[in-house]
């Protein structure tokens, strides 16, 4: 069994894995959604960017915890939990428009090449994040970091939408299947965010 303070330093190595991992993806897939005027890759980008905002809450959590060690953590819990909250909120707000806008305009990308490689590379290192973050969050008995593991699994299932969406406009140039998926990306999202807050009103009444 792990001490506490190895699963912090852990919990600190993922949040940090999270943000370095997260602003490239981000500019990698703006850069080339620009370029190729693939907008499901620009919105994939831009959400990267919020999947940035849980990491530093999380981050910043972990450090206060660290050099609190004597004070009570669940007012740590709750900032880091209402930071998660609003990046879900962010991310199905941002799915929301970017959808819409999409479905309307029904935009025909030059290619969607960098779609594939970039969502292939994502879902796997998602999915290495979600193991470890859920894992460390349940021996730390931490809600703040599980929430932030399910900010990640919602990141890949938007990688997963990406991948189809980019597969299907090169083989059969379908332009707008992802629009559909990202909708119920979006509500998953929203959804998330929701409990989140939840979790966090009831450590509130628990102080």
């Amino acid at each position: 069994m792990k001490t506490k303070k190895t699963l912090l330093h852990f919990a600190i190595f993922l949040a940090v894995i999270t943000i370095v991992y997260n602003l490239f993806e981000g500019l990698a897939s703006v850069y080339f959604g620009l370029e190729d005027e693939s907008l499901a890759l620009f919105g994939f980008g831009l959400d990267s960017f919020v999947e940035v905002i849980s990491g530093v809450g999380i981050w910043h959590m972990v450090l206060r915890i660290r050099r609190n060690e004597n004070e009570h953590h669940d007012n740590f819990e709750i900032t880091a939990l209402k930071v998660t909250g609003t990046a879900f909120y962010l991310l199905a707000a941002g799915l929301f428009i970017t959808s819409i806008y999409n479905f309307i305009h029904s935009y025909r990308p030059e290619t969607t090449l960098w779609g594939v490689v970039i969502a292939s590379i994502s879902i796997l290192v998602m999915w290495g994040l979600i193991f470890y973050k859920k894992k460390v969050g349940t021996n730390l008995n931490s809600d703040a970091i599980i929430a932030d593991a399910n900010c990640t699994r919602v990141c890949m299932q938007l990688s997963f939408i990406l991948l189809i969406s980019s597969l299907s406009y090169e083989v059969f140039e379908i332009g707008s299947i992802d629009s559909v998926g990202s909708f119920i990306i979006a509500g998953l999202s929203s959804r998330e965010g929701r409990e989140t807050f939840k979790k966090a009103s009831n450590r509130s009444a628990c102080c």
